[in-house]
């Protein structure tokens, strides 16, 4: 089974590769908060992240970067900025089981 730190690193690398890849990280009773609200199971998770990616900056991962990570057991933190778009984003991540049971994302957006 993936650890933490394993299913952390899986889950930012997939954002190179696409959408499916992002997905394997959860399953049907994952949930992510956000300032856009809740969103539980695959296809919940799926609407959201095809969201988000589909309004990124075309060159949105040639400039981010994590500014901070710390992992304590099950529970993995990360502090991201991706400028000039956001200047910051946190996420936070509870994985059990080698998936991502629980997480939270906010990202301030740059005027």
């Amino acid at each position: 089974m993936k650890s933490t730190e394993e299913v952390l690193d899986h889950h930012i690398q997939a954002f190179e590769e696409d959408l499916d890849s992002i997905l394997s990280d959860y399953d049907e009773n994952s949930c992510i908060m956000s300032p856009q609200g809740t969103f539980r199971g695959l296809d919940e998770i799926r609407d959201f992240y095809s969201a988000f990616v589909g309004a990124l900056p075309e060159d949105f991962l040639d400039v981010f970067h994590i500014t901070y990570s710390d992992i304590d057991g099950e529970v993995a933190f990360i502090a991201w900025e991706a400028l000039p778009w956001f200047p910051l984003g946190t996420d936070t991540f509870i994985i059990q089981d080698g998936k991502i049971l629980y997480q939270t994302f906010a990202a301030l957006e740059a005027n």
